[in-house]
């Protein structure tokens, strides 16, 4: 989603409930946001330099159809139009062909997934050539119809849960999770993508969406593709994205770390059994509660387990 720093918004990534084990390959560790790469500069990547160095995973940029906008924003593909694999990545024998090159060379894939909303006003031709009438809320290439969204509304209260998960954020047409055929759709396309050798998801505007309705569509996802190296029976990565806009109650539960206390290594940084900046406490259950206030000098937090104390 697209968000300006006027907003004064925090972002940050809440672990959701039993999906803990990253599907790392053994013995490997660190994952690397590659923003905007094509697929097959990934693939390469992977193989000759990612693969090597021991790294454990990467992140990709939405993978699914998304409205062209004027001046080609980073933010339009936030905007989905399909689930169809095509962007300006690449399409989807190149993505299958670069997630299957990944994990061969032990680096998994993780998927930023938007499954909140569609395309708003004006998005109305995609990257894979499918129209739509966000107006109408029309996206004939899934198809969505009117019938599947919430009724249009704007958040004017980020302090009402009802607004936050039931109207549009910054325009964008709201999908009602709760409907069953919605649910069918977005999980037909998670589990595409774990068909196609995946290891997990970033979802995108988690909080905006009723975590009932998140509960059902996680639970309809497959087991991880065998074919790719994944021990049977393992589940999807899940971390679900959260913006604060200010003045709301954050408290998730970012990390499945052993317990123990971690320096954040955003604002400071462990010396010796010390932290110079914040810390955050893993209980036995591998949970943590983390409060970052909109006055913040940082607004995000960061701990990994050699940064406990």
């Amino acid at each position: 989603m697209f968000l300006t720093k006027t907003l004064g918004c925090i972002a940050f990534l809440a672990i959701a409930s039993a999906q803990f084990n990253t599907n790392y390959v053994g013995g490997r560790s660190g994952m690397v946001h590659l923003f905007e790469w094509k697929w097959d500069d990934i693939a390469a990547e992977c193989e000759n330099f990612l693969g090597p160095q021991g790294y454990a995973g990467l992140q990709v940029s939405p993978v699914n159809e998304n409205a062209v906008k004027s001046g080609r924003p980073w933010w339009e593909r936030y905007q989905p139009i399909s689930y169809k694999l095509t962007t300006r990545s690449g399409n989807e024998e190149q993505f299958a062909s670069m997630v299957r090159r990944c994990n061969n060379a032990g680096v998994r894939t993780y998927v930023d997934v938007i499954f909140n909303h569609m395309a708003a006003d004006g998005g109305t031709y995609g990257t894979a050539g499918s129209t739509a009438s966000p107006s109408s809320k029309s996206y004939p290439a899934v198809p969505y119809s009117s019938l599947d969204f919430n009724p249009t509304c704007a958040i004017t209260n980020y302090n009402d849960a009802n607004q936050v998960r039931n109207c549009e954020l910054v325009g964008l047409r709201d999908l009602n999770q709760g409907n069953s055929y919605v649910q069918e759709k977005v999980s037909d396309f998670l589990n595409h993508l774990i068909d196609l050798g995946v290891a997990g998801f970033r979802v995108d505007a988690a909080k905006h969406m009723w975590p009932a309705d998140l509960g059902v569509i996680y639970g309809r996802l497959k087991n991880l593709n065998t074919d790719h190296g994944f021990a049977s029976g393992s589940r999807p990565y899940i971390v679900q994205e959260v913006i604060d806009m200010g003045g709301e109650a954050i408290s998730k539960t970012e990390p499945g770390l052993p317990a123990g206390t971690y320096c954040d290594v955003i604002s400071g940084e462990k010396s010796g059994s010390s932290c110079t900046g914040k810390t955050v406490t893993v209980g036995s259950d591998g949970r943590a509660s983390i409060s970052i206030s909109s006055s913040a000098d940082d607004g995000v937090l960061a701990i990994h387990v050699n940064a406990m104390l």
